[in-house]
């Protein structure tokens, strides 16, 4: 299990907020489907936890939602199980539920791909261990995507699911990006995030601390579009966990030195951490930067 990578000081996501057109039907089918909790709800606003503390995600309904296609915003957003045998345990789950979905082996981790009832992409996965991936002399991890060995993983399920399983976490965001090289540089010259990977030019993966990727982006659908309206489904915002205050306040300076707008906030957000300020990257795409409190 490589729950180092999602711990301080890497800066990794901790939670996404999903704009959805049907807040009751996205609940039904993120806790019957993919194994959430509600953990707070609001008229509009859903929080979603599987351990009954820690939202990863929530939900906000839009009145009279448009498609968030021909926008930058969400490719997906992933969510990380602890063993493979949790894996194996969903993927009998969604069998047993006549789910539709893809899937991949990326060598660094095998992967299950859905779409929820508003087409957000949700990947579900588990990494392989650490000292099995391949990294060359210029600090690019090896990456592919190839057949799933569903056998394999099916293997060594037990039949125990009941949902998401204690030890989840956000594993990584994928983005839809307008231009990838301001994007980039954006991500690793405003921000402290290193490219460990590369397909082609139309894709890369970042991260901190030697991880496969905190965030992918690509332009394979989204090169030179707008940011995502307001009124349509997508991604609303996703968060970042920043190691301590001095921390926030260099990447705060970072921000403003770059000319990019920073807004202020002073109330603790609804799923834990003191939420410290937001940003928009260069796609229009919010980030929310916080500091977790100590556990």
């Amino acid at each position: 299990m490589t729950t180092h990578f999602h711990e301080k000081p890497n800066l990794y996501t901790s939670h996404v907020q999903l704009k959805v057109s049907d807040l009751k039907r996205s609940i039904e089918y993120y806790t019957t489907t993919i194994g959430f909790q509600v953990l707070k709800q609001t008229e509009n606003t859903a929080y979603l936890t599987f351990d009954h503390q820690t939202s990863l995600l929530s939900l906000v309904e839009v009145k009279e939602a448009i498609s968030p296609q021909g926008f930058t915003g969400l490719y997906h957003f992933a969510l990380l199980l602890p063993t493979r045998k949790d894996l194996g345990n969903i993927v009998q789950h969604f069998i047993q539920h006549n789910v539709r979905l893809g899937a991949a082996d990326h060598d660094v981790s095998e992967a299950l791909y859905l779409n929820d009832p508003d087409g957000n992409g949700i990947e579900i996965y588990v990494d392989r261990p650490e000292n099995e991936w391949t990294w060359n002399g210029e600090g690019y991890v090896h990456m592919v995507t190839e057949q799933l060995n569903f056998q394999s993983i099916l293997a060594e399920a037990d039949g125990n699911w009941h949902g998401l399983p204690k030890g989840t976490v956000m594993g990584h965001i994928h983005l839809s990006v307008s231009d990838l090289h301001k994007t980039e540089e954006f991500y690793t010259n405003v921000l402290d995030y290193n490219v460990v990977c590369r397909y082609g030019g139309q894709a890369l993966f970042i991260s901190t601390g030697n991880y496969h990727h905190h965030i992918g982006l690509n332009t394979w659908h989204s090169a030179g579009r707008p940011a995502l309206p307001e009124n349509a489904v997508g991604l609303k915002s996703y968060t970042v966990v920043l190691k301590d205050e001095r921390y926030a306040q260099a990447v705060k300076a970072n921000l403003e030195a770059a000319g990019v707008t920073v807004e202020q906030y002073d109330e603790a957000p609804a799923y834990g951490g003191k939420q410290l300020f937001s940003t928009v990257d260069p796609n229009g795409i919010r980030i929310i930067f916080t500091v977790e409190d100590e556990v």
